[in-house]
């Protein structure tokens, strides 16, 4: 995929209601021959002001997670499924994540990604690309609220520990 057609993207954007009430629209950013990428829901107060995605509180408990792992967060590419922080950071309505949509699939096309660590529900309905393996894990934030979810978080990334080696 090229660049430009990832900038058409972002400026089709644009436009959506979400992205003129917010201050930054997220996109993902990492390592662009990752062979892991991570997908979460959309960004919080913390990833619009800064525009990175995953770097607020759940980013943080994500960081830990991954260092305990030895999974470099370089070596990731790290998105959202809808780029623009939602009023009250509620939950996406399923027409902000169909609007959002096109922008992940080309993301999605550039990276070329072996596996994708969807974040929370949100992120579990990402549709699937054969030849790329998903693996549907609580969102950080639940995790940190809900100790079952906790454990299972910490464990689930534990098994992805084979695939931390990134493509260079």
């Amino acid at each position: 995929m090229k660049t430009n057609s990832l900038r058409s993207e972002i400026n089709r954007i644009k436009n959506h209601p979400l992205c003129k009430i917010s201050r930054n629209i997220v996109i993902g950013e990492g390592n662009k021959k990752a062979k892991i990428m991570i997908i979460g829901q959309n960004p919080g107060e913390e990833e619009d002001k800064t525009g990175r995605p995953f770097v607020g509180k759940s980013g943080k408990f994500l960081n830990k997670v991954l260092e305990k792992n030895k999974i470099k967060r370089e070596s990731l590419y790290i998105t959202n499924v809808v780029n623009c922080k939602t009023p009250e950071n509620r939950k996406p309505t399923k027409k902000e994540i169909e609007f959002f949509m096109p922008l992940l699939l080309k993301q999605i096309s550039m990276i070329k990604p072996k596996i994708i660590i969807l974040l929370g529900d949100v992120a579990w309905h990402v549709p699937r690309i054969k030849g790329i393996k998903y693996f549907e894990i609580y969102h950080p934030a639940a995790a940190m609220r809900f100790a079952k979810f906790r454990k299972r978080f910490e464990s689930d990334f534990k098994k992805l520990k084979i695939y931390r080696n990134d493509r260079t």
